[in-house]
């Protein structure tokens, strides 16, 4: 484990906003299943995406890395390569839960397992329809989970408030049945721009999914992934610490964000907005500036990933932040509500932990501390940009957690002017 040790100072200046992960599983996994060869652009290499390079490899897929660019050589007719009995997910909860359905089209034996809160993350989604649908399967609590059966057609139905990564697994798997197939609703959708993103990506390579309102999924059988060249946009969840930033202290500009994008996490700027923020497009640019921002009611329901970086804006702000309809973050890397609210408790901050939510009463300063990440990537990139507004230096334990999903955050942090304690980091 490493730590890192900040001296509080403002950041400055233009950052390149790493490529969406959200959008990069969600293509490596369609151009794997592609009749032909795709070239994904814009790529980061982050333990999560490695994990989905690595699970699509082993149904078949043929993936050659240059530089930050994927050439992936498809297997339609998946063929799982024969040692391949095991598909390590890492931490990666969009891995697991988008790749257990197409694992079942094989019809053989596969395992999955995982590491760290990845292990303990609920799958009864799927359990459910494994029991309805006569699907073997084997595991206790959590990973190992092992599979064998037929994905047959037909009705499924799924609650829409638990993950939108159930929903997304499916709709890779059912289009490549013989028979129609429908996945219904039972309960209201949350996190909808995730599913948006799973159909826009659909629907690059060939895949047509009918949307009737987000209650129902009508999807065709017999369809055919195509190959396609594919460019990955700019990650909102990532931007949103950097657009934190120069909100508390600075004037930031982020590049390769797409203005009109589907990502949920878009929702940042309408956030930042609300409590006062000055931040605005130019050009394709996103620019965040030094603000006096006030306290809000935030619905976290369809941006549970922004709660920890908002949780650190809020903490700076006047007033008082409600962060409410957030109780899925205690299912996360970390138990985000728990972990933020303990953690920012140490740098000074004024926060109490809500059953699905926090209440926070802004500070113009925190004071600074040792605080741990929790080995959650978010967790440690938050307390990293709350130090810009602290008395003392914040060390934070954990640091490597970054590596999840954003290997590079601490060099982007210094390209904007941060300063750390890198012998602390272990390097």
């Amino acid at each position: 484990m490493k730590c890192v040790k900040i001296t509080p100072k403002a950041l400055n200046g233009n950052i390149n906003i790493p490529p969406s992960k959200s959008i990069c599983h969600r293509a490596i996994i369609a151009a794997g299943l592609s009749d032909g060869t795709s070239c994904i652009e814009n790529v980061a290499l982050s333990k999560d995406i490695i994990a989905t390079i690595d699970a699509m490899k082993c149904l078949g897929a043929d993936i050659k890395v240059n530089s930050n660019s994927l050439f992936i050589k498809g297997c339609s007719r998946l063929n799982p390569n024969p040692n391949a009995d095991s598909i390590h997910c890492f931490e990666s909860g969009s891995t697991l839960r988008f790749i257990i359905p197409i694992a079942i089209l094989t019809g053989k034996k596969i395992t999955f397992t995982g590491e760290g809160r990845l292990n303990e993350r609920p799958l009864n989604p799927y359990i459910e329809i494994f029991n309805d649908k006569n699907i073997y399967y084997s595991k206790k609590d959590g990973l190992p989970l092992t599979v064998q059966g037929r994905l047959p057609s037909g009705e499924y139905r799924l609650k829409g408030d638990v993950s939108s990564q159930f929903i997304t697994g499916l709709t890779f798997a059912l289009p490549l049945l013989d028979g129609d197939s429908s996945i219904i609703l039972t309960s209201k959708l949350e996190s909808r721009g995730y599913i948006d993103l799973s159909l826009e990506v659909l629907e690059r390579f060939n895949i047509h999914i009918l949307n009737n309102g987000y209650n129902e999924f009508f999807i065709k059988g017999n369809q055919k992934y195509m190959e396609t060249d594919f460019k990955v946009e700019g990650d909102y969840s990532q931007a949103a610490f950097f657009i934190a930033a120069g909100i508390l202290g600075g004037d930031v500009r982020c590049f390769g964000l797409n203005e009109y994008s589907s990502q949920g996490d878009k929702k940042i700027i309408d956030i930042v907005k609300e409590m006062g923020g000055d931040i605005y497009f130019n050009d394709g640019v996103l620019s965040a500036r030094e603000s006096i921002t006030h306290g809000a009611v935030i619905d976290a329901s369809e941006c549970p990933d922004l709660v920890p970086i908002l949780a650190v804006l809020a903490s700076l702000s006047n007033g008082e932040t409600k962060i409410i309809n957030a109780k899925r973050l205690r299912l996360k890397e970390s138990d985000r509500l728990k972990a933020m609210a303990t953690e920012l408790t140490k740098l000074g901050a004024d926060i109490e932990e809500m059953d699905d939510g926090l209440v926070i009463n802004g500070k113009s300063y925190l004071n600074g501390g040792c605080v741990d990440s929790w080995g959650d990537h978010r967790i440690a990139m938050a307390l990293s940009i709350a130090s810009i507004r602290c008395k003392n230096p914040v060390t934070i334990n954990g640091s490597d957690s970054v590596e999840k999903s954003y290997p590079d955050f601490f060099k982007d942090f210094l390209r904007l002017g941060g300063v750390l304690d890198e012998q602390c980091m272990g390097e």
